[in-house]
């Protein structure tokens, strides 16, 4: 069956979070997705301690607490962290996009930062990444495949410091980095000015996800643009084979 132009494969068994957060606002965009590719969903609210027995969390874009003080700092505290916390040192499934790559990397469940982008200004755009590696849950049959996928912010530099760029590389711990159409990586096609171009990390123990593209943005025929689509895949394949 074809939905969308999606291959669509029924995982009914499994049921995905999306927390929703003051200033959350692609919070349905991934819902949408997510129906798209056939699965459950369970709206989270920010003040909840209960993940409702969720095989995978999302933690979505948007303006949580308005970003005051620092992009994700206050969202931190909010009581569903302690939660998502509690379950990815379990080895539960999260994934940030855009502001919640930001809350991953402010809780400290993601290595690294995201500082304000290097012209100081707004990027609403498409951009086009590849995976660093296939060593993932996320990234499983996306090496060297490049895709499109919109980015919009104004924190996205991801950064980190010396050491830890060397353990990140030395662990595998790179998802995707900013290239052009045709998979070229320089400074030329850094966005943000993110370091060394990172557009995604993982944790040492690949159970958390963060990046700053949107792939529940590219997943609608409709819209055009079905390579985040590719992504989401990848990610509810691997739940669904952990769950087996």
């Amino acid at each position: 069956m074809m939905l969308y132009d999606l291959e669509i494969t029924n995982f009914s068994s499994m049921k995905f979070g999306v927390v929703t957060f003051p200033g959350s606002n692609c919070d349905t965009d991934i819902q949408d997705a997510l129906h798209l590719l056939d699965q459950k969903v369970e709206m989270l609210w920010h003040k909840d301690t209960d993940l409702k027995d969720c095989d995978a969390i999302f933690i979505p874009g948007g303006f949580s607490y308005g970003d005051y003080l620092r992009s994700g700092a206050i969202a931190q505290f909010s009581p569903i962290m302690s939660s998502i916390k509690a379950f990815a040192q379990q080895g539960g499934i999260v994934m940030g996009i855009c502001n919640g790559f930001q809350i991953l990397c402010e809780s400290g469940l993601l290595p690294g930062t995201l500082l304000h982008n290097s012209n100081q200004k707004f990027i609403c755009t498409n951009a086009f990444i590849k995976a660093e590696q296939q060593n993932t849950l996320l990234t499983t049959e996306s090496k060297d495949v490049v895709l499109k996928i919109p980015i919009a912010h104004a924190e996205g530099r991801y950064f980190i410091d010396q050491k830890g760029l060397e353990d990140l590389k030395k662990n595998d711990q790179i998802l995707f980095k900013y290239c052009d159409a045709k998979g070229q990586i320089n400074t030329q096609n850094n966005p943000n000015g993110s370091i060394e171009n990172i557009a995604g990390v993982c944790n040492i123990t690949k159970n958390v996800f963060g990046m700053m593209p949107h792939p529940e943005r590219a997943c609608d025929a409709l819209l055009k643009n079905t390579d985040g689509a590719r992504i989401l895949k990848n990610l509810i394949s691997s739940v669904q084979e952990i769950k087996a």
